[in-house]
């Protein structure tokens, strides 16, 4: 049996830029952290004519081109898999809740049908095929920060130039800066959001049309995902979260469905018990939100008497990596 963990990921600075309709104008830049929380995909033989699939449901079908799995079905004929093989998909969290777990997925399933095939892949060139897959492939409206940090992990910046190339780069913060995050910063669930391609089809169709608002709104988000890379190398973490509140509200004003009135309650909730800033992780509308907080437990008390819960996490330094190879 083959067994992959793929890690999840908070979008501290920058995201949105990661979309083709961007980055081939004007090029994007963002930095993402992948978090100890995963997608896990498991290959194994089944001795059977056909494909066994287990994900939030059971399919069991004698041909790829009958898999309804959109990713699966896809990624299996790109590879050629023949038949006789079971695959399980699990997850720490689930899907919806905009933590990258659609990218976390495809880099996990292609990361085990290398290993099936007994192939090495290089990470960079496993990112670009699960960008191709759900980009190129499937035509999502979905950018590429997703697969990325997946498949990297760590705390990392990404450049997207309008070639298409990513330039991926570690962010060398220090071990005190690496800790102060992971205590201050913190991860409360809102519910369930709307799939990332529905929210982000609105700024993938303005993106394209060259709308004027919208270009300047994901320049001004470039540039502040620039300020918060600085901030974090210099181990300003208090400049890091006011960043974050700047950020959230370019944020907002992308598209109406990024926010409503719950959120905003939550998050004016947090910044009232001392927080400097936050945004929702992921497309919005739902999902996480996250928030800086130097006092951590204030924070957590005023989130507790809303109902909302926490996710307790640390950074992930590996990427998407190979547990078990049979």
């Amino acid at each position: 049996m083959i067994i992959t963990r793929t890690p999840l990921r908070i979008s501290l600075g920058g995201g949105g830029t990661d979309l083709p309709s961007y980055y081939r104008q004007r090029g994007g830049r963002l930095v993402s952290a992948a978090i100890n929380r995963y997608v896990y995909i498991s290959i194994n033989p089944t001795f059977t004519d056909d494909y066994l699939l287990k994900y939030s449901t059971i399919e069991r079908v004698a041909d790829i081109a009958d898999i309804d799995h959109d990713i699966l079905r896809t990624a299996l004929g790109l590879h050629r898999i023949p038949s006789g093989v079971e695959i399980v998909s699990m997850a720490d969290i689930p899907a919806g809740t905009g933590l990258g777990s659609s990218g976390s997925f495809t880099v996990g399933l292609l990361r085990a049908l290398y290993a099936h095939r007994h192939e090495a892949v290089l990470t960079d060139a496993l990112a670009a095929q699960a960008c191709a897959i759900e980009i190129d492939h499937l035509k999502e409206p979905v950018g590429k920060q997703d697969q990325y940090i997946a498949a990297y992990g760590g705390l990392t910046s990404f450049e997207f130039h309008p070639d298409d190339r990513v330039d991926a780069r570690r962010l060398a913060v220090t071990v005190d800066t690496m800790g102060d995050l992971e205590e201050h910063l913190l991860l409360f669930f809102t519910g369930y959001s709307r799939a990332a391609s529905a929210m982000l089809a609105d700024q993938d169709r303005k993106s394209a049309e060259a709308d004027e608002a919208m270009l300047a709104n994901l320049d001004r988000t470039k540039a502040l995902g620039d300020e918060i890379s600085a901030a974090l190398l210099a181990g300003d973490t208090a400049a890091f979260g006011e960043l974050m509140h700047e950020h959230w509200e370019a944020k907002r004003a992308r598209t109406s469905g990024m926010s409503n009135a719950d959120i905003d309650r939550y998050y004016d909730t947090a910044r009232a018990a001392g927080a400097l800033g936050g945004k929702v992780v992921g497309a919005g509308a739902g999902g996480f939100l996250m928030v800086y907080a130097p006092e951590p437990n204030r924070v957590r008390r005023a989130m507790r008497a809303e109902g909302l819960g926490e996710l307790r996490f640390r950074f992930d330094h590996l990427g998407s990596t190979v547990l078990t190879a049979g």
